[in-house]
């Protein structure tokens, strides 16, 4: 009986024509997915190149000036400690802002998811206890198993990452240690919403700037 099916599938023009016509989608899924892959390998262009580099730079300084200029006036610990946050302002900025708003959007969801965790746990830890150094490694292991058992494995570097920085400060400014988490996570915050706004106004730009360029077509 199985044979018979495949010979009459085989003899049916509908049949054929739906095998043919599932076969051209396949195909043509095929080479959109390399088209896709191939873009992203693409070299950058110079313009699209210098539209990037400034675009960081710029979002940078604003994420500095944000945390040392503006909310350092509203509450200081020490200046040491502003510039420590303009820092890990800076550092947000650069992690987010990539070469389209999707992947801009991706990693600051993936910087948030880190450091939240990283600030519930630091929290916690320093409104109860000083810092030792068993207390940050017990800090990094738990934060590694909680981001894998919610299968955000990726972001176990990130979030072991700013639980160190965030425990060594603590040990270097004891006095209230448990504010920083508070000021880190608000320093992130703003790195943060920087580089994603900045990265959308930069693909906006480069936007621009391929439909006001000839294309090749119409120069010949």
């Amino acid at each position: 009986m199985l044979a018979a099916a495949r010979a009459l599938a085989g003899n049916s023009p509908a049949l054929n024509r739906l095998a043919a016509l599932r076969g051209k989608d396949m195909s043509e899924a095929k080479i959109r997915r390399e088209d896709i892959a191939a873009e992203r390998r693409r070299p950058l262009q110079t313009t699209e190149a210098i539209i990037y580099g400034i675009g960081l730079a710029i979002s940078c300084l604003i994420s500095y000036w944000l945390i040392t200029g503006i909310l350092a006036h509203i509450y200081s610990i020490s200046r040491d400690d502003d510039l420590l946050g303009g820092m890990w302002a800076v550092a947000a900025t650069v992690f987010v802002y990539r070469y389209s708003y999707g992947e801009s959007v991706h990693a600051a969801l993936s910087r948030m998811a880190a450091t939240s965790l990283s600030f519930v746990l630091c929290l916690a830890y320093l409104l109860i206890f000083p810092f030792q150094p068993w207390g940050m490694a017990t800090l990094i292991g738990i934060g590694a198993v909680a981001m894998t058992l919610i299968g955000r494995s990726d972001e176990t570097v990130t979030t072991g990452i700013t639980t160190a920085v965030v425990m060594v400060v603590a040990a270097l400014s004891p006095h209230n240690a448990w504010r920083q988490p508070l000021l880190r996570m608000l320093d992130t915050a703003v790195g943060v919403g920087v580089g994603v706004a900045s990265a959308r106004i930069s693909l906006s730009a480069t936007h621009r700037y391929h439909r006001a360029a000839p294309s090749p077509a119409n120069t010949l």
